[in-house]
């Protein structure tokens, strides 16, 4: 049981090197998987990959064993729930209304919902923090906001994986954390959670692994610690980054200012962190 992509590549026409190069990995019911790289790094062309939305050039991608074109779309919809980076509403709808959406591939195009589907809703609603604007129209929503409605849609359908694409875009910190807490809580009850990320500092507290890409090929891939040192996120980036150890283990990053005269990144004395010091 687990999503698997084994030596995917994707090409855009008219390009030619390819967006995704070779990629292998997986991503396992109970874990929180962080992606991240520079942009153009090749994240959302292989998070559109793993979700059907574009074709593979190379490889092959299967999920819970089957391979992904033997999917249909309504089944791939009650297995697997997905966060896009970007999405406009294309109507104003009541925000319960949208939410509901999240449970079309098990209710069909026009059975009226259950108890089971409104249950599904609320609890969606609750663990997003989103219930105490269920009436709005969306229209009304900040992007914040808006954000935590797409969430409490992806898990309306009571997914076994959850894909997300910069899940904490619009978030201010204290939703980003909420919104990471809970991806903690439900790959502890045995989801298997994909997050893109650009908010390294903050995600890496709570991932299992990162998946770093460079340049559309996995740079490494393993515990954040292990992984993230300051050679290879300063190389990867390009830009000289120190890493640290928070209290706990997790890598703290931080970037350092660039020397005038050499471009180098300025020595700095170490941080309270650093030192150990709570």
């Amino acid at each position: 049981m687990s999503i698997t992509a084994s030596g995917i590549s994707v090409r855009y026409p008219g390009s030619d090197a390819p967006a995704v190069d070779g990629v292998s990995m997986s991503l396992e019911p109970g874990e929180l998987l962080v992606i991240a790289g520079p942009n153009g790094s090749g994240k959302s062309s292989l998070f559109r990959a793993l979700l059907g939305m574009i074709a593979v050039e190379h490889g092959d991608i299967e999920i819970d064993g089957r391979a992904l074109g033997r999917w249909r779309r309504n089944e791939l919809a009650r297995v697997v729930g997905a966060l896009t980076q970007r999405e406009e509403p294309v109507f104003p709808q009541r925000v319960r209304d949208a939410v509901m959406l999240g449970r079309w591939a098990r209710l069909g195009p026009i059975s009226p919902a259950g108890e089971a589907d409104l249950a599904a809703v609320e609890e969606a609603m609750r663990l997003t923090h989103t219930e105490q604007f269920s009436e709005r129209g969306t229209d009304t929503l900040s992007g914040g906001e808006w954000q935590r409605v797409r969430l409490a849609r992806a898990l309306a359908s009571n997914p076994r994986y959850l894909l997300l694409d910069e899940p904490g875009t619009a978030l201010d910190l204290a939703h980003e954390m909420s919104v990471l807490e809970l991806l903690r809580q439900l790959a502890d009850t045995g989801l298997g959670v994909l997050a893109i990320t650009h908010q390294l500092n903050t995600a890496v507290q709570y991932a299992d692994r990162v998946l770093l890409l460079d340049r559309g090929r996995v740079e490494g891939i393993g515990a954040p610690a292990e992984l993230l040192t300051s050679e290879v996120v300063s190389r990867v980036f390009q830009w000289p980054v120190q890493v640290q150890s928070l209290p706990g283990g997790a890598p703290h990053l931080v970037p350092q200012r660039l020397d005038r005269h050499n471009g180098t990144g300025q020595a700095c004395e170490r941080s309270s962190v650093e030192k150990g010091v709570t």
